[in-house]
């Protein structure tokens, strides 16, 4: 993590929270309930469907560590443990707890997603002797989806922004983003919500409050209830909505899984023992032949490690791998015994004329630093005729099934015309889940159907989607091919802009500066990019005035 002033770390702190930014989220892992959408509290963060097949079974193996507690299963363990008070009579707690006691399918599709995570967490709380309540938390953010992306931008199972998860030391790169990774996120989730515990008196729920409103947020309605002397704990706040049924949300959790029989929900076992081992993997290597050596399919290895975006870990680290821990000991001695140079798969690119690093990297879905490393490049300028070194993939690209990539496109089926697609409508599906998925809003997918943004959508049904797409078809790459401008070096490209960018990523991606993007598109400063919008990137020799 950088070094920040204090005055800076201030800043950041009192205005970022985990979930949002100075504004709340409309998209709580448990939609908020109104008299005439109740329905849509059904719904979960199906943004990415992982089927059960993509959680190998390690919880019965030979090689699991012994229990560390006399539960056999960690829902029990973790109702063994709970600490937080929860007074179920509260009239919005109440109301979320209606809701879980009638969805037992909801806690079955969170049971399978939590499987591979839900004991390490249990296990890091413990540790910092934490409430166990705690592990329940990304069941309200993310309903345990690895690969759950809000509208706000939030990533990951403890749904981290962008600017909070770079204070906790989350590295977000081309290759790699830390918010996804379940190790490093859980640290930087725990250290978050501790900092906060401290902050707020020790009040666990004024902390669980911050946590998804921001701090700032808190701290004004406290000082508000203060000044007005009225009581300051959390039922008392004025807080925006969605945190007033954050916070019952997880209260109503718990007392299920305090007593599951007393509401007649089945919850589906978690062995209570490890299931993964991190393995150190030393340098980077290709998700595909990472998956051949410990014997898992590219969807559970992917589901066990969602922080890499791409089709190979970071060349930077972290050089590590989370395996199951019946496969590990044979991953390691397989890996042990990889040459080095089968690792990545290496091609040589010969230069053209007109070519650039952002190009070039754009096609062989590689990034303009890592180019610039493996070939000991010191700046973006390049010479026709000479060749570069470049590291490829090992499969074709359609075998990185859950790649950054490939989930932009899951579920869609294309149309004649190249751009437009038919999603057929899946059980559980709703148009805020499918439009966050696609990063496209309510609104616009009702215009295009012709149907209310508050319709009941049918099994089967067809819905029409248009997806900015690439035109390179081999790459994967969302972008207009470069077209030379007249009477210059300089290749212009029309880039499309993809759920999860930022300027300084697409800079990173092209070889270009932020202010140069912010130029060529005449960005006010404070201006966010969307998913959809086009942006101008111009490589080579800038035109006149750029």
């Amino acid at each position: 993590m950088q070094k920040l002033s204090v005055a800076i770390l201030f800043v950041h702190f009192f205005s970022l929270s985990a979930c949002n930014l100075a504004a709340p989220r409309d998209d709580a892992g448990i939609p908020r309930q109104t008299s005439t959408t109740e329905v849509s509290e059904a719904q979960d963060l199906n943004i990415v469907e992982i089927s059960e097949k993509s959680y190998p079974n390690s919880g019965t193996s030979e090689a699991s560590e012994p229990l560390t507690t006399q539960e056999t299963d960690v829902w029990k363990r973790i109702g063994s443990g709970l600490t937080l008070t929860r007074d179920i009579s509260e009239k919005t707690t109440a109301s979320k707890l209606a809701w879980f006691t009638r969805n037992q399918a909801y806690l079955d599709r969170v049971s399978t997603r939590a499987e591979p995570y839900l004991y390490y967490i249990v296990e890091e709380l413990e540790k910092r002797n934490m409430p166990l309540d705690l592990a329940l938390l990304p069941i309200v953010e993310s309903a345990y989806n690895p690969f759950a992306y809000s509208r706000s931008r939030a990533s990951g199972i403890w749904q981290f922004i962008p600017g909070t998860g770079r204070i906790y030391g989350l590295r977000q790169n081309w290759w790699y983003d830390g918010r996804r990774d379940i190790v490093a996120a859980t640290n930087a989730a725990l250290n978050y919500l501790q900092k906060l515990h401290q902050e707020f008196d020790e009040d666990w729920l004024l902390a669980l409050a911050a946590y998804n409103s921001g701090e700032g947020n808190v701290g004004k309605a406290i000082r508000r209830n203060k000044k007005a002397g009225k009581p300051t704990d959390f039922f008392s706040l004025k807080l925006p909505g969605e945190t007033r049924a954050y916070v019952p949300s997880l209260l109503a959790i718990a007392e299920i899984i305090s007593n599951p029989g007393k509401y007649k929900i089945a919850l589906k076992p978690i062995t209570n023992t490890r299931y993964f081992e991190i393995v150190d993997v030393d340098s980077q290597i290709d998700l595909a032949t990472a998956a051949e050596l410990s014997e898992l399919s590219i969807e559970e290895l992917y589901t066990l490690n969602p922080g890499f975006n791409r089709w190979a870990t970071d060349p930077n680290g972290p050089h590590r791998l989370l395996i199951p821990v019946d496969k590990a000991a044979a991953f390691e001695n397989q890996l042990a015994t990889l040459a080095s140079d089968k690792r990545i798969k290496w091609q040589q690119h010969k230069i053209k004329k007109g070519e650039s690093l952002g190009l070039i990297a754009a096609h062989y879905r590689t990034d303009v630093s890592t180019l610039k490393q493996v070939n000991h490049l010191r700046s973006n300028t390049i010479r026709a005729g000479h060749s570069l070194l470049i590291p490829t993939a090992q499969k074709p690209l359609k075998h990185y099934s859950l790649s950054l990539d490939s989930r932009r496109y899951r579920g869609l089926k294309r149309s004649g015309d190249g751009q437009r697609y038919v999603y057929t409508i899946k059980r559980g599906d709703n148009l805020w889940d499918i439009g966050r998925h696609y990063g496209i809003s309510v609104k616009q997918l009702s215009a295009w159907n012709g149907i209310s943004s508050k319709s009941i959508l049918r099994l089967g049904q067809k819905l029409e989607i248009w997806v900015a797409e690439e035109t390179d078809k081999t790459t994967k790459v969302v972008h207009v091919v470069s077209s030379k401008t007249s009477g210059s070096n300089t290749q212009h490209v029309s880039y499309t802009v993809l759920d999860g960018d930022s300027l300084w990523l697409i800079s990173q991606r092209f070889g270009v500066s932020v202010k140069q993007i912010k130029k060529w598109n005449s960005l006010a400063k404070t201006r966010y990019i969307k998913p959809g919008q086009l942006l101008d990137i111009y490589l080579g020799m800038p035109p006149k005035g750029a």
